[in-house]
């Protein structure tokens, strides 16, 4: 991990791009607080002209943007992910995790978003629940600036 001058850790922010609806909020913050911005996707997506967004377009294939931001992310990180096995793997490297909706993933929690993850698709493959979760809305897109403040902040105090 990079520091810098005060010896505070440098935070990247990763975002698992291609359904994130709250990459906007993402890049304000990071310019907000001089963070580089990682944003990754299976293909070319269109991010603001800063020196601090990083565009990573890798190939095609299923879970390649997951395994690119696992390899990367860890102590001192921010990503940002809907997606909950990639939300463990990043939470076992230290990296701090959160979710579009502003819900943090930790190593306390991991476990049962797992489980839970999986019997609700069982569930959905199995014809016994249909349909998705609610729509995202401006609570959540709040909920969500406000977890990524208090996670940026963490990380500055403490290091991880």
């Amino acid at each position: 991990m990079l520091a810098q001058p005060r010896g505070e850790p440098l935070t990247a922010i990763y975002v698992d791009a291609d359904a994130c609806p709250v990459k906007e909020e993402i890049y304000r913050v990071a310019g907000r607080y001089g963070l580089t911005c990682r944003v990754v996707a299976n293909g070319w997506l269109r991010v603001p002209d800063s020196p601090l967004i990083e565009r990573i377009t890798v190939t095609e294939g299923l879970d390649v943007a997951d395994d690119w931001i696992a390899r990367h992310a860890g102590v001192g990180d921010v990503v940002v992910t809907a997606d909950i096995p990639l939300a463990d793997r990043c939470v076992k490297r230290g990296a701090r995790v959160l979710a579009p909706t502003g819900r943090p993933f930790t190593p306390d929690s991991i476990g049962n978003d797992l489980a839970t993850r999986n019997l609700m698709t069982e569930l959905r493959d199995t014809g016994q629940i249909r349909g998705g979760g609610r729509p995202f809305g401006k609570q959540d897109r709040s909920r969500f600036l406000g977890a990524l403040d208090t996670a940026i902040q963490a990380i500055r105090r403490t290091g991880r």
